[in-house]
């Protein structure tokens, strides 16, 4: 398997080109590469996808080696996955062309979060206790003489929070578990099996990073506030990033190098969720792929780099990337990525004119609406009822607290308001 870059690469294949993947064409781009975009079979539709900017389009149905042939003749020399939806196939068009990419000895473990948990045990790092069975008594019969209470439940390889809950008695387990098996996860498969880990108790972190070769660089690393919403359940609040010479960013960021080895991440982009426990860090999950919700050139403004535009100097000039540091980022100013937080059974996405008084904040910088305003749109329980986001930044961090605290009153009193009240 090529571990190193393609020199002369002119066109890159992206799998699934959704999310943060969105923006991968127009950086490509920037260094001459031009992009062939590959559906996979079962992409995550809750994510848009938008077709422009491609040299072909073409729809993977299922034969490797007839989609790999029409790569072969478009001279694609790098395979990206777009969202997590397109890491698997990435990967197995990457060995069938024979371009940079991860390593194949166990290449469900990018994806399925059992056989994740197997791979961190093997190379001897911290895991969570797991099992994965489609056997509601198997699991509450682990949890009772394994770990105790509660536990975490959801779908062995689904994404975005689906279906994740954490459950603190028996009644709990065999609820969600049904409710698992009775679903299909974001990318339309069906769940034959459900995933329960220990709870990890402590603070929960990021880290993106970007590789080539096998040499990791960090990018950005941010910690994760959640709160908890009725029926118990937690949900992204916002976050916050670390300095890099933050000695717990520090720690996190050799730990987050340590499970990119032992799940073969040697080229391409991972987000990897840490939480930082009391007997240290523990992986939660790590995705072969851009980390979701960023908006470039705010990241750059706030870090001096960015995920996207790195990978893409990963394949197109390797040997710059390769001169830089393995902690890429600086912390130029302070943002905060606030998740938007709909409090309402009625409530609807917010119009322009709604979000008037939140871009008049002092801090506000970027507002992402993940559906068409006026929308119905339903309370807030995961990141799929998430009406968007938003980011505020500034030089002053009092100033993102204090706007942050006047976004959420905003929510409280207006932002939803279908307008029957």
């Amino acid at each position: 398997m090529v571990t190193g870059s393609r020199a002369g690469t002119t066109r890159v294949a992206i799998v699934d080109c959704r999310s943060t993947g969105r923006f991968l064409p127009a950086a490509l781009l920037r260094h001459g590469i031009e992009c062939v975009h590959v559906h996979s079979q079962h992409p995550d539709v809750h994510m848009p996808f938008e077709a422009d900017g491609f040299v072909d389009d073409i729809r993977h149905d299922g034969d490797l080696a007839a989609t790999a042939s029409v790569l072969r003749k478009h001279g694609v020399g790098h395979v990206i996955p777009g969202t997590e939806s397109g890491v698997e196939l990435a990967d197995r068009l990457s060995a069938e062309l024979g371009t940079p990419g991860n390593g194949m000895s166990r290449p469900a473990a990018r994806r399925n979060k059992h056989d994740m948990v197997l791979a961190l045990r093997d190379a001897g790092l911290a895991h969570a206790a797991t099992i994965v069975s489609s056997d509601a008594d198997e699991i509450v019969a682990w949890a009772e003489s394994a770990t105790g209470y509660p536990v975490v439940v959801k779908p062995v390889s689904s994404s975005s929070t689906d279906n994740v809950t954490a459950c603190a008695s028996p009644e709990q387990i065999r609820a969600a578990h049904a409710k698992i098996m009775a679903s299909t996860d974001r990318h339309g498969m069906a769940n034959t099996v459900v995933l329960a880990q220990e709870f990890l108790a402590g603070d929960e972190y990021y880290v993106n990073t970007v590789s080539r070769a096998g040499r990791h660089h960090t990018v950005e690393i941010w910690r994760y506030h959640k709160r908890r919403v009725p029926g118990g359940d937690f949900i992204y609040d916002y976050d916050e990033p670390l300095a890099p010479d933050d000695p717990v960013a520090r720690r996190l960021e050799a730990y987050a190098h340590q499970v990119l080895d032992a799940l073969e991440i040697h080229n391409g982009a991972a987000h990897t969720e840490i939480m930082l426990t009391a007997r240290g860090p523990v992986l939660v999950e790590c995705g072969a792929r851009t980390g979701g919700g960023q908006i470039p050139e705010i990241v750059t403004d706030c870090f001096g780099v960015n995920q996207v535009d790195l990978l893409a100097l990963s394949v197109a000039r390797p040997e710059v990337f390769d001169r830089l540091p393995t902690t890429a980022y600086r912390l130029l100013r302070h943002p905060r990525f606030v998740a938007l937080i709909n409090p309402r059974d009625d409530g609807v996405v917010p119009s322009h004119e709604a979000m008037a008084p939140v871009r008049a904040l002092p801090s506000y910088a970027h507002t992402v609406l993940a559906h068409p305003a006026g929308q119905p749109m339903p309370r807030t329980v995961d990141v799929a009822t998430w009406p968007g986001y938003v980011y505020l930044i500034s030089d002053d961090p009092d100033q993102v607290r204090a706007d942050y605290e006047r976004l959420r009153a905003f929510e409280r009193d207006f932002l939803y308001d279908n307008g029957s009240r």
